[in-house]
């Protein structure tokens, strides 16, 4: 009988610890998709992509710079999330401040 109540016991923790990962992962994929400020950045960075994308279309831009510019927006997202994890999910107005002035620099480089 202890063997059964050791074995139910491991299994109601498992059980649990599975439970609040899965919470914690559903939180985090709800902020990524649905906070006010990762909505805007995402079109921001979409509204970029497809800048870079006629730029190099049209001989304006090379592959090189292109591939340079998007890698910009992927360390600009990185840090968007590094931000948000050290905040519980949330980004502070300083936060939000410095990450609209790397997609505004970005965003000037486009047009070179």
């Amino acid at each position: 009988m202890r063997a059964s109540i050791r074995t139910t016991l491991a299994l109601l923790a498992a059980v649990t610890a599975a439970g609040a990962f899965s919470t914690q992962a559903m939180a985090e994929t709800a902020w990524q998709k649905h906070h006010p400020v990762r909505v805007h950045d995402n079109q921001r960075i979409a509204h970029q992509n497809r800048r870079i994308t006629r730029e190099v279309k049209e001989g304006e831009m090379t592959h090189k710079q292109a591939h340079a510019l998007r890698a910009d927006d992927h360390k600009i997202r990185q840090e968007e999330r590094d931000m948000a994890s050290q905040n519980g999910s949330h980004l502070t107005r300083a936060d939000q401040h410095a990450l609209n002035q790397q997609l505004n620099e970005n965003s000037r480089d486009i047009g070179k």
